[in-house]
């Protein structure tokens, strides 16, 4: 067996959650019952308040850190940040991370069978938000007997998750860590999602949602889709610096195949993930982004909206993000102040753009560390002394 690095969770097996009592959805709709797909890190304590509930992105999921088995090429998601002595540290916190419902890998959503036909639920799964994840994910927080969360962290629409919980349940969390997020989408972000379900819908395979009853997947459409979305989580810079203008190829090919290596990347990022994930789950998240935006209530007003938030904040935004840039987690911040919240704020100057969340950046993770520290602390959580396996229920 190979040895995983020391600062790992090690081997990790995910777990299913199942709730009968149905969920009264923002649509109007209701969800019978329903499973969510979980993992979890370290170990709860026995007070039960050193818990950490980590929110994904759009294509995220539950394994965002660890491995499944020895033969993993590459570990969750989140790995760079969730481990023994890393920013969330598993010595201390006991994390919990989840695939929302309308997901694809294993939580109930358009893939999944609906009880009431016992067909698939495919384009007939309801259009879920981020108010009815967060609902979800207190139910599943009740399952895990956890009443108040030490902090709850998440980037990109993980972030939009987490400002969620401190408006819907500000006495169920002790600290947010927002990262590389916005409180609503600017237009140009709302017409690139519009691109991406568009691109989806016009694929001769979708069959209307209905692919999976005929054997097919959109993969054209999904393929597209990702390219496009890619494009925006990179900055000019780190493309630039990638791939410039080297061709694939010594000489140019006078036709439209590939010739330079940023086409080549973007097809194999495409091929990839047409394969990898259910486009009607990315039909339903990317409509969860667009509908997001709690000022909305209040005539746009966010100092009002963000008010019932209790606990302290920790912003994160990043120099080169144009997809969320830094003026949209400014916006947030300035709102919590004009609240009378208690908020930390970093622009984090990198040169990976949106996607640079997910990267080892020195400088982010020094925040990080040390604003999860100062909680640690606060919470008299104890670095344990040796390192915990991985823990589920």
């Amino acid at each position: 067996m190979p040895e995983l690095p020391r600062d790992s969770v090690g081997l990790v097996t995910p777990q299913t959650a199942h709730f009968d009592d149905p969920l009264l959805l923002v649509c109007g709709k209701t969800l019978p019952s329903y499973d969510l797909v979980y993992e979890t890190y370290g170990t709860l304590n026995a007070e039960r308040s050193n818990a950490v509930l980590v929110c994904h992105a759009l294509s995220g999921h539950h394994h965002a850190a660890g491995y499944h088995s020895e033969t993993d090429r590459k570990p969750g998601w989140w790995d760079t940040h969730i481990g023994p002595g890393k920013s969330i540290d598993t010595n201390r916190f006991f994390v919990v991370s989840l695939n929302n419902l309308g997901g694809c890998h294993g939580s109930t959503g358009p893939s999944s069978t609906n009880p009431e036909t016992g067909r698939l639920w495919g384009p007939d799964f309801p259009l879920v938000t981020v108010s009815d994840w967060v609902n979800s994910q207190v139910r599943l927080a009740d399952h895990l007997g956890i009443e108040r969360f030490a902090a709850i962290v998440g980037g990109s629409l993980g972030g939009m998750q987490v400002l969620q919980w401190t408006l819907s349940y500000p006495e169920r969390l002790a600290s947010a860590v927002v990262i590389a997020a916005t409180p609503k989408l600017s237009a140009q972000n709302i017409a690139f999602n519009e691109v991406a379900r568009q691109a989806i819908r016009s694929d001769r395979d979708f069959h209307d949602g209905w692919y999976g009853e005929h054997d097919t997947l959109p993969r054209h459409g999904l393929r597209l889709a990702r390219m496009v979305g890619h494009i925006t989580y990179l900055s000019e810079d780190a493309m630039g610096t990638k791939f410039g203008r080297e061709l694939r190829f010594d000489d140019l090919n006078f036709g439209f195949d590939v010739d330079f290596e940023v086409e080549s990347y973007l097809r194999y990022q495409g091929d990839a993930f047409s394969t990898s994930f259910d486009a009607n789950t990315y039909l339903l998240m990317t409509k969860a982004l667009d509908y997001f935006d709690p000022a909305a209530a209040y005539q746009g007003d966010l100092a009002k909206a963000v008010a019932p938030a209790q606990c302290p904040f920790l912003v994160v935004s990043f120099s080169t993000d144009w997809r969320f840039p830094p003026s949209r987690s400014k916006e947030l911040v300035n709102a919590l102040i004009r609240s009378g919240k208690s908020v930390s704020y970093a622009n984090i100057d990198s040169p990976h753009g949106h996607d640079a969340f997910l990267m080892p950046e020195p400088r982010y993770q020094d925040v990080f560390s040390s604003f999860m520290t100062r909680i640690a602390e606060q919470l008299g959580l104890k670095p344990a002394q040796t390192q915990e396996t991985a823990h589920a229920f």
